[in-house]
């Protein structure tokens, strides 16, 4: 494919799309009837529908049975924990292997120019930011994922948790399906929000935000923290009615779909004139200017909470003028104590 139809390369090589960037035609008004329509089929296609046909294998084929989970014991656990590896391992590294190693698509549709692999950098453990990244996401990402999963099933099978059935209940667990990607958004976006203070982005995200030019390996390159309150958003299966199903969809939108904003391409070639929109972009602009762009852009709430980026020269002249704002607030409580 030609990017420069879909976009254009500015001196340095960095990609930019023609369009600007525009959260989902939802929460707007007047409403946008045909906008919803044309935007609806992106909603499922083709992440959300693959994290939940993957969600439904591992339910029926890769979990055991409700009586042994009802039992916490380190033979099902550490199976648990290890299909997740294998499967975080596949998922990632099939992005990897095909953008990152082979390089299939060169540098088309690729934001920034460089490959993380060509340069070394005393930010990463081994001077390497796959390594790195690979080494945080199984050290503590999966294992803390597998927990969360681990306490769901427990509590489903042990009656703990409220557990809805697909035979009784069949639309109420369809609108949680439905509903699913909004919570997280906005949990995602509190969470986000919360570790941009001060502190807990010195002590916490700032290992995140290492990977300034985020690649696959970069989704789960987190503090351990951090992977503690991005998982957490399960936890509300336990209290509304739900099955253990969508748990494990839920940590899957939310474990492998961390790969989508990170894969630091715009589309993947499927085809000489065929690609796959990543809607990476959003998340993009985050890496690359650390206060923009909380959330996904699903719900607006960085428009309405001051943080939105579209991506154009003109979301870069109103981020610039909210930092210049930020930097004399700043420098007057400064002044004022001197």
């Amino acid at each position: 494919m030609d990017d420069l139809k879909h976009g254009s390369r500015d001196k340095r090589g960095n990609w930019t799309p023609k369009e600007p960037l525009t959260s989902a035609p939802i929460f707007v008004l007047p409403p946008r009837p045909l906008d919803f329509l044309r935007w609806l089929p992106h909603y499922f296609l083709p992440w959300n529908v693959l994290f939940m046909v993957s969600a439904t294998l591992f339910w029926w084929y890769l979990t055991p049975s409700q009586d042994i989970l009802k039992t916490l014991h380190w033979s099902w656990i550490l199976a648990i924990f290890a299909r997740n590896c294998l499967a975080v391992f596949l998922f990632y590294g099939a992005f990897e292997l095909r953008l990152y190693v082979k390089r299939h698509q060169q540098g088309r549709f690729k934001y920034n120019p460089k490959f993380p692999a060509d340069s070394k950098s005393g930010a990463f453990f081994f001077r390497s930011q796959n390594l790195d990244n690979m080494a945080r996401s199984f050290g503590s990402g999966v294992p803390i994922w597998t927990a969360f999963e681990v306490l769901t099933l427990w509590a489903f099978a042990n009656g703990y948790a409220p557990m809805a059935s697909f035979t009784a209940n069949p639309w109420w667990l369809l609108t949680i399906v439905l509903l699913l990607p909004f919570f997280h958004e906005v949990h995602f976006f509190i969470v986000h929000r919360l570790i941009h203070l001060p502190i807990l982005y010195k002590w916490v995200h700032s290992v995140h935000h290492n990977s300034s030019n985020p690649s696959p390996w970069s989704s789960l390159s987190m503090h351990p923290v951090e992977h503690l309150l991005y998982f957490s958003g399960c936890l509300v299966h336990l209290l509304i009615f739900s099955h253990p199903l969508l748990a494990i969809y839920h940590l899957h939108f939310a474990g492998f779909g961390a790969v989508v904003g990170h894969v630091g391409f715009d589309k993947m070639e499927t085809g000489k004139d065929r690609g796959v929109d990543t809607h990476a972009y959003a998340h993009y602009l985050h890496h690359k200017y650390f206060e923009v762009n909380y959330a996904d852009g699903l719900i607006p709430l960085d428009k309405l909470f001051g943080s939105w980026h579209d991506g154009t020269k003109d979301g870069e002249a109103q981020m610039d003028a909210r930092m210049a704002k930020k930097r004399a607030k700043m420098n007057a409580k400064f002044n004022q104590k001197a």
